[in-house]
């Protein structure tokens, strides 16, 4: 058989096979049809969405944490997947190798999740309260505060330094924490004072 076709003819045929695909390709064909009548809801559209920072370094980018069980009714909440927030103006959405795998550092076996105290010879560390560890924390600076501060250098003028402290400070936080917690550092007079991202 002999098919006569000009080149005129061979693009019409070819551009109307080009938009009978594109049609079927948008879900106006019976196949499409089928196929999407079978298609599963997304796993994560009946979990819980929450946005934090990356407990990591000093970049503080955006996460998506998605968790099912809800805490409000007594349940624990049982974290599902991780993902960066695309909306967050920090990492728009990427995370590297330590923020991608958040979920496992929440979810370890190792992974403190209250206070631990150590008494002076022991050898064991024993879990506290979270009240217990602050008073205990507010009582030590308190104490040392009330023992070497340092009001007045050499020449007399007031100074009211603290040097036997030091304090280290979070680096995923926000402006406004950060400028809290410089405030209340140097409050006390503490004068070793660093951040978490340095170390």
């Amino acid at each position: 058989m002999n098919i006569d076709l000009s080149r005129r003819s061979f693009l019409g045929l070819a551009g109307a096979g080009v938009a009978a695909t594109t049609l079927g390709a948008m879900g106006f064909g019976q196949a499409e049809a089928a196929v999407a009548a079978h298609v599963r809801d997304f796993k994560l559209a009946t979990t819980t969405e929450t946005r934090n920072i990356c407990t990591y370094c000093s970049v503080a980018c955006g996460v998506i944490m998605y968790s099912k069980g809800d805490r409000a009714a007594g349940e624990t909440a049982e974290l599902l997947h991780i993902e960066g927030d695309a909306d967050h103006p920090t990492n728009r959405g990427t995370l590297c190798p330590k923020g991608a795998a958040l979920k496992d550092y929440v979810k370890a076996e190792t992974r403190l999740t209250y206070p631990r105290y150590r008494a002076p010879g022991a050898d064991k560390f024993t879990e506290i309260s979270w009240d217990e560890a602050l008073d205990k924390i507010a009582r030590a600076v308190k104490d040392d505060r009330d023992a070497n501060l340092i009001e007045k250098n050499a020449e007399g003028v007031t100074v009211n330094r603290l040097t036997t402290t030091g304090f280290l400070a979070a680096s995923a936080t926000t402006n406004e924490t950060a400028w809290a917690t410089w405030k209340v550092v140097r409050s006390l007079g503490i004068v070793g004072f660093d951040n978490q991202a340095r170390v």
